[in-house]
Formats: structure tokens, C-alpha cells, sequence
């Protein structure tokens, strides 16, 4: 009964995934955060294993043809993925975490893995959110229209996540997914499983 959660933490681009994130494992230091796989060149002071598991390509593919990852995706000439081993031993050890993902590949988390937990962040007002887009001033407006509608078509996916946070204050949000854990925790389903996992065991014995 001491198995550990996958939360998994969605959203829409610019809604402030990274920086939700980045708090709560400030605030909760036995948060694991889940490290990605990736087949780009480590940048520098970057550490295989800490900041991501760097692979070759062929590696790579190798873990595709596996199913050893709970999602992928190749983006601008590189593979990134969240590998399943990872996400295993450490929940095995007791530890909960968290794996701040884009929208689709959260989706996709959850086909191989729906018992996880499945926040999604959505943004105070969807002017906020394209006030904090603009607010970067790295894109023009064509672009920043884009990335308005394609925010407007994944927060039609909300339905398919467990729990909405709204991000209005960082400390709130931090808050809210803190209790939320909590509450995972304590959910009857998750004993009922470890009892008849325990059970099924003795009975082999």
C-alpha cells in the first residue's frame, strides 16, 4: 500500500505548466520529477539521468519497438519520450511523480497508463492567456493567433483528466494539486488493488 502516483500535469501552451511545476517540487522535495528521454546533444552542465536520458538514435528506436516508453514524440529532428522503466521503479518505491507534459502526449500517457492522475491547468481567462503569450514578446501576432486556437482545441479535451486547476496564483495552484494527492492517496480503490495483488501472491506461495 505504499506504491507511489503518477500525476501527470497538462495544459495548454503558455498557461504556466513549467513554472506550477517547478513550485510544487519546491514545496514537496520527495516529488520525483519524471526525466525524459531525448536524442538531442546534451547542452552544457547538462547530466544524463538528471536533466534527461540522453540516447542515440538507434537507442532510441530500440525503446520504441520495446514499448519501453508511455509516449514519444519527434520534434524539430529529435525523439523525446518519457520512459515506462523510470516511471515503474520509481513508483515500486514508494515515491509519487510528476510529469509536466504537453496536452497530446498526456493523452497518450494515459491509454498505457490510466492509473495515473490527470490534471489539467487551465488559464484564469483565455485573455489571460494570451496576455501572458504576448507577454514573452517572442512572437508576432499571426503566430500568437495560432497558438490561441490550438490552446481554444486542447482545453476541449479537459474532459478526458481527472481534476481542472485553475492557474490564477501559483501558490493556489500548488495548493489545490497538493490536496489532490492527498486525496489520491487515500482513494479506497488503490487499497482494494494492493490487497488482491497481495492475496493473489500468498495464494501462489
Amino acid at each position: 500500500m505504499n506504491k507511489g502516483l503518477l500525476i501527470v500535469l497538462s495544459g495548454p501552451s503558455g498557461v504556466g505548466k513549467g513554472t506550477v511545476c517547478s513550485e510544487l517540487r519546491n514545496k514537496q522535495n520527495d516529488l520525483v520529477y519524471s526525466v525524459s528521454a531525448t536524442t538531442r546533444v546534451p547542452r552544457q552542465g547538462e547530466i544524463d539521468g538528471v536533466n534527461y536520458f540522453f540516447k542515440s538514435r538507434e537507442q532510441f528506436q530500440d525503446m520504441i519497438a520495446r514499448d519501453a516508453l508511455l509516449e514519444h514524440a519527434e520534434y524539430v529532428g529529435n525523439y523525446y519520450g518519457t520512459p515506462r522503466d523510470f516511471v515503474e521503479r520509481t513508483l515500486a518505491s514508494g515515491k509519487d511523480i510528476i510529469l509536466e507534459i504537453e496536452v497530446q502526449g498526456a493523452l497518450k500517457v494515459k491509454e498505457k497508463f490510466p492509473q495515473g492522475v490527470f490534471v489539467f491547468l487551465v488559464p484564469p481567462s483565455l485573455d489571460e492567456l494570451k496576455h501572458r503569450i504576448t507577454g514573452r514578446g517572442t512572437e508576432n501576432s499571426d503566430v500568437i493567433d495560432s497558438r490561441m486556437s490550438v490552446a481554444v482545441q486542447e482545453m476541449s479535451l479537459i474532459r478526458y483528466y481527472d481534476y481542472a486547476v485553475v492557474n490564477d496564483q501559483i501558490d493556489s495552484a500548488c495548493h489545490r494539486i497538493q490536496s489532490i494527492i492527498t486525496a489520491e492517496h487515500c482513494r479506497k480503490d488503490r487499497f482494494i488493488s494492493e490487497l488482491e495483488s497481495v492475496k493473489e501472491a500468498s495464494e501462489k506461495a
